[in-house]
């Protein structure tokens, strides 16, 4: 059993008495005991500062060379990369002509801490004389930071006990340059098709979808659900045209849309991947949202999505 100074008591009695773990106490009973298994706290603590990793003085003030090596690596449109791949290639046997790129970037943004001109900076490829912190805010903050989340959502939208509750969505054409709004009412798989026929911005899909279901009773628009797409950045607009409550799912979890996803299926049998969205005409997208609210559905016990409808508008007369 290992013995402590001269008081004979154990590591866990230690630790309890210094208010630490007993394995903390172990290593350091093991680092630093004496031959005789004795533990002395000034032999210690001078071995622990040999231990201490002490600094170092930085080599591109110390080595004006290497310094104007660099420099003229630099001059020729070389990266700090590429300067430091080239030196440990060169001068694999001496360390003292080695340097990391990162050591290189803080001379160039931190100029009392090396040799190098002021101005080398500029040789960089994109000539910046500081850097950019990379927690910073580079990117524009989310619009949806202060939206309702689908954990939000009432219960009566889940189960579908209670129609007025849409998911929605875009369908994207070729290289993103065309799309089409969807809307899926979730009791009824009734499905609105939103024409965009130029560019599908935030203001456009808002513009959009307040003219198409500002065209129902107040209690068929009771919330929308869509995913977290810049196209929706105005909801705050649509919320407020409507009198309806907004929904977004979680980040990167569309799957929680699955009753607009399913539609969305269905409708590239006439808007197929990759083709130019923006040739369907306002009546193309009419014709195809008819025949795909009269289309028998299994989960409607073969009732059609427009007949499921015009039983919620008949109730509410």
């Amino acid at each position: 059993m290992i013995q402590a100074g001269h008081a004979g008591l154990i590591p866990a009695q230690i630790a309890r008495q210094i208010g630490r773990h007993r394995a903390t106490v172990c290593r350091e009973l093991a680092r630093n005991q004496g031959p005789d298994g004795t533990y002395y706290a000034s032999i210690a603590h001078v071995k622990a500062a040999n231990r201490r990793r002490r600094p170092k003085s930085f080599k591109l003030r110390s080595n004006p060379r290497l310094c104007r090596q660099i420099e003229l690596y630099m001059d020729q449109g070389w990266s700090p990369g590429l300067i430091a791949q080239v030196l440990a290639i060169d001068h694999a046997s001496n360390q003292a002509w080695r340097v990391s790129h990162e050591t290189i970037y803080q001379c160039l943004y931190v100029q009392t801490r090396g040799l190098l001109r002021a101005d080398l900076h500029q040789q960089l490829s994109l000539k910046r004389s500081a850097r950019v912190s990379r927690t910073g805010t580079r990117r524009d903050p989310s619009p949806f930071k202060q939206a309702y989340t689908i954990s939000d959502r009432p219960a009566e939208a889940d189960d579908r006990a209670v129609p007025g509750h849409w998911e929605g969505d875009l369908i994207v054409g070729k290289n993103n340059g065309s799309a089409i709004g969807t809307l899926v009412e979730r009791s009824s798989r009734f499905t609105i098709l939103l024409h965009l026929p130029g560019r599908h911005t935030a203001d456009e899909v808002a513009a959009a979808m307040i003219a198409q279901m500002r065209r129902l009773p107040e209690h068929l628009r009771r919330s929308v659900t869509w995913d977290r797409g810049v196209e929706l950045a105005a909801y705050r607009d649509i919320q407020l045209a409507l009198d309806t409550t907004l929904y977004f799912c979680d980040p990167r979890s569309p799957w929680q849309r699955g009753t607009n996803e399913n539609t969305n299926r269905l409708l590239r049998h006439w808007f197929a991947k990759g083709t130019d969205l923006s040739v369907h005409t306002a009546a193309d997208l009419k014709r195809v949202q008819d025949s795909l609210n009269q289309r028998p559905r299994p989960t409607l016990g073969l009732r059609t999505p427009a007949q499921a409808m015009a039983q919620f508008l008949a109730q509410a007369a």
